[in-house]
């Protein structure tokens, strides 16, 4: 089957044409079809398998009857939404955009946090017709209303389950207050879950569900390894894998925007072209990154989970998790960053001992069991084939055994119990018993049961001593109940 065969207007088989594309991938000989007829869409496959294109296609076909080439902003209303979960992954459905309209007098435009507002109203102001954002910044321009959504067609929610994982789902529902109940609904997603299902619920109508491959799973064309090593170990045990890979470039993901800049630091320590990019990074320092990481001017580039989503890097041979995701489905979107397009790729996980249960709950959700190999001079923890909240099947050898340490038989192990029980049991039946005291007496004698008694200062200690082993009374001083006393005058 060609882009021919799908029913798209000749300006866009031309661009797709330009692009060089010519044979459309599953997602997107599925997907097109049904957008062009207007259903609504909830959409799944492999990261890397086309989706942007399954509804960037299909709904500039749906626009072209209002394309027009007048001046007017009263021309130019926002006629379609996409929604995307970070800046990256806006840019780069905006680019797609670009390219696929570039025949077609239908404007657009990006808008996202972290740059100044004043260039994207302005650009708003002159009219556009398809709108790339993420959540945010668009509630941003609702806010100072430099944004009308009241004509708005088709709504598409690109990365939806990223969404959810960030918190923005509260702001989704905030949008879709704003559009009409009329309109086309598109929901994109490389992993599905309950939570996303849910959604699509609200926001979909009668939607038609595409998945071209079981939920979840990852392109074959990627090569899994896991190496286990120590956690001390692994900021070394990385040098040492990229000085020794053949492959040029390097996508290295870590946990935190602290250890993404520490590790690229370490890595240009040890002579190896490195740079970083998350969060606190600022929208132009993050984009000359990528622009130097695609250029092949950085040969590693180490990022957070911000870049799992929207990097477009054409054969990228290699990304390593220094840090395995918290969620698995996050693992899916870090690897589709390679093996794209049939491209072979590897995937390369370092696991420490605690990332045990993370490297199992990610061999659950793809499942395929992920085959490991220890590098020489970086071995793992002695318990990480333990790691497990140490529950061993029964049988199973201790890790004294698995470590050839010969483990003491059955019979010395309860001897040896018995001898130490005896010992310090002994002890304690040859120390004397003492007597119990009652809980009102003091060690030192003092009954906190009695009224206080002030001793009178002129008197020799030991005489006091003797008049209160001879059971002397004094005259009792009236205090207040509260100090322990008779709380009221005799």
């Amino acid at each position: 089957m060609s882009f021919s065969e799908l029913g798209l207007i000749p300006e866009i088989l031309q661009a797709v044409a330009d692009a060089g594309y010519t044979t459309p991938t599953p997602i997107q000989r599925q997907a097109i079809p049904v957008v062009l007829a207007g259903h609504d869409v909830m959409g799944g496959a492999q990261t890397g398998t086309g989706k942007t294109a399954g509804f960037t296609l299909p709904l500039l076909n749906r626009l072209a009857p209002h394309a027009s080439a007048s001046t007017s902003p009263a021309r130019h209303p926002v006629r379609a939404l996409i929604l995307a979960p970070t800046r990256e992954l806006a840019m780069q459905v905006h680019e797609s955009v670009r390219m696929y309209s570039k025949h077609l007098p239908l404007r657009s435009t990006c808008i996202y946090g972290g740059v100044d507002m004043n260039p994207q109203i302005q650009e708003l102001r002159r009219g556009i017709e398809i709108v790339i954002a993420t959540p945010g910044r668009l509630l941003d321009h609702v806010q100072q209303k430099t944004i009308a959504l009241g004509q708005v067609e088709m709504l598409v929610l690109d990365e939806a389950d990223r969404m959810l994982d960030m918190g923005f789902i509260p702001d989704i529902r905030r949008i879709l207050a704003l559009l009409p109940a009329k309109r086309q609904s598109l929901l994109f997603s490389a992993t599905f879950s309950d939570e996303i299902k849910k959604l699509a619920d609200q926001m979909l109508k009668n939607p038609q569900l595409i998945e071209v491959a079981r939920r979840n799973m990852v392109s074959e064309t990627i090569d899994h390894v896991v190496h286990p090593v120590s956690s001390g170990l692994k900021r070394n045990l990385l040098a040492h894998l990229v000085r020794h890979e053949e492959e040029s470039q390097v996508l290295v993901f870590v946990d935190t925007k602290f250890g993404c800049s520490r590790l690229a630091h370490f890595l240009e320590r040890h002579d190896i072209s490195a740079d970083s990019i998350h969060g606190d990074k600022s929208q132009q320092a993050r984009t000359e990154t990528l622009e130097n990481f695609k250029s092949g001017k950085v040969r590693v580039l180490v990022a957070t989970d911000v870049a799992a989503r929207g990097l477009d890097i054409e054969d990228l041979p290699s990304v390593i998790n220094f840090e395995l995701p918290h969620t698995a489905e996050d693992y899916v979107h870090r690897i589709g960053r390679t093996g794209r397009a049939g491209k072979k790729g590897k995937a390369v996980s370092l696991v420490s001992s605690e990332e045990r249960h993370r490297l199992a709950d990610i061999q659950k959700l793809i499942k395929l069991e992920i085959r490991q190999e220890i590098v020489p001079g970086y071995d793992p923890e002695p318990d990480f084939h333990d790691a497990e909240g140490g529950r061993r099947k029964r049988g199973s050898p201790s890790p004294a055994a698995a470590r050839g340490v010969d483990a003491p038989a059955a019979g010395e192990r309860r001897k040896r119990g018995e001898r130490e029980t005896r010992e310090t049991r002994e002890p304690r039946e040859r120390s004397p018993q003492r007597a119990r005291q009652p809980s009102h007496i003091a060690p030192d004698g003092f009954d906190f049961s009695k009224p206080y008694e002030q001793r009178n200062p002129s008197a020799p200690a030991d005489s006091e001593a003797a008049a209160e082993l001879r059971g002397s009374h004094k005259a009792q001083r009236p205090i207040a109940f509260l100090l322990g006393g008779l709380g009221r005058k005799h």
